[in-house]
């Protein structure tokens, strides 16, 4: 399963938090699949390869996401070790990204959540959306709305998205993480 993160609504679409989202839409896109809405989340399927990979945008709102991620995992009898939850990161420049089999929260409530109930045995993919707001402006900042240049600067990163999810599900974290980490540390400037 591939949990793209964020909340539901027009009035959050292109928002920092998410970024999740997007990158679930991306991959959708280029795998010519839509999401329907189902209980406690915009889902989709698809096949890679002969595997069976389902696509959760949750709308339980980012703070309750571990309900829909518990939801599907035992819905479709899940292991998670084959989830993989795809979040913003305020420590991460705009445009890095990092991989990761297993840890901690780092501080995002939609991560803090799922880990509440399930524990923190999963894959999460956290997307550098950077940290270039006023102290105490951490909220509002991540619920603003990219501008036209930092969606640019963010859209390869969004496009290897698409990529690790493939290679997650083909070849598992520890070969893409390997193969991916190093790119994440690239950073992209909008010209």
């Amino acid at each position: 399963m591939i949990c793209g993160l964020g909340n539901p609504g027009a009035e959050y679409a292109e928002t920092r938090h998410n970024t999740g989202y997007m990158v679930l839409d991306a991959f959708a896109k280029a795998s010519n699949i839509v999401f329907e809405d189902k209980r406690y989340g915009f889902v989709a399927e698809t096949m890679l390869k002969g595997r069976k990979v389902l696509l959760l945008k949750p709308t339980t709102f980012m703070n309750l996401s571990g309900n829909a991620v518990r939801y599907w995992l035992n819905k479709e009898n899940i292991d998670q070790s084959r989830l993989l939850v795809i979040s913003d990161d305020v420590a991460l420049p705009l445009g890095a990204f990092r991989l990761k089999g297993s840890g901690s929260n780092g501080g995002h409530n939609g991560l803090g959540h799922i880990q509440q109930l399930i524990g923190q045995n999963y894959a999460r993919l956290r997307m550098g959306i950077g940290n270039d707001y006023p102290q105490g402006q951490q909220i509002n900042y991540v619920l603003g709305k990219y501008t036209e240049a930092e969606l640019k600067a963010l859209q390869p990163a969004i496009d290897l998205g698409a990529d690790i999810i493939k290679s997650f599900v083909l070849a598992g974290v520890d070969v893409t993480m390997n193969q991916y980490n190093k790119l994440g540390k690239k950073t992209w400037k909008p010209e």
